[in-house]
């Protein structure tokens, strides 16, 4: 499937406006959407992340089996997260439950259970994709390929107003600590670390627009 369905993957660290940029290319190109992130952050919460023993995945990787994970996105609205048929966008979208994705990303046993979940999101006409290790591990042979990044002082300021937006009680000092030490944690863990694909070209959305951001991409796909 993946050879045949045009794929474009959109990697890079958290904060980087990946996202935001990739929902906005799949719905111009008219294709399909994964939010790779949610898929963790949801099976982290499902499992009662704070009570799992992560020395013992077993049940964190009975969830990636038995969780329901389906994305409601339509235009003009925020993309809906169901899992097990209950809205969790909000929940997934908290501080707390990235770390727990984070967290929970570093264990092998995890990653290769949601391997083949993922790639089953890839289906005509084509599949936007976006996390940290879809060009080089879920998707390595996808015909696009972009790694965005940012600034981590951009990446903590652009997370404070979303989050005061939503009225979030954080400061920009504590976002910026935390995005540095998940900086640290995905890009120095041994399995699927964050980097990028050899084929991906580098977008550097410091100081850009959204849609700046969105016509380099889709002149990636365009070319």
């Amino acid at each position: 499937m993946e050879d045949s369905t045009p794929i474009l993957t959109i990697d890079g660290p958290s904060g980087s406006g990946k996202g935001t940029i990739s929902r906005i290319v799949a719905q111009q190109l008219g294709w399909h959407y994964l939010d790779s992130g949610a898929l963790y952050r949801a099976v982290a919460v499902a499992a009662g992340w704070a009570d799992v023993d992560l020395a013992d995945p077993s049940a964190l990787v009975r969830c990636t089996f038995d969780t329901d994970i389906r994305f409601v996105d339509e235009p003009g609205h925020e993309l809906k997260i169901l899992v097990n048929g209950a809205d969790a966008t909000l929940e997934l979208r908290t501080e707390t439950a990235g770390a727990a994705a984070s967290a929970i990303a570093a264990i092998p046993e995890v990653r290769s259970a949601l391997v083949e979940r993922q790639r089953r999101f890839a289906r005509e006409p084509g599949l936007v994709t976006d996390g940290r290790d879809m060009g080089t591990v879920i998707f390595p042979n996808a015909r696009y390929k972009v790694f965005l990044t940012a600034s981590a002082k951009e990446r903590a300021e652009r997370r404070y107003k979303q989050l005061i937006d939503k009225g979030v009680s954080v400061t920009i000092d504590g976002l910026l600590r935390e995005i540095l030490a998940r900086d640290a944690r995905d890009s120095q863990r041994t399995v699927a670390p964050l980097r990028p694909a050899p084929d991906a070209a580098h977008v550097d959305t410091t100081g850009l627009s959204i849609q700046e951001v969105v016509e380099q991409v889709l002149s990636v796909v365009r070319s």
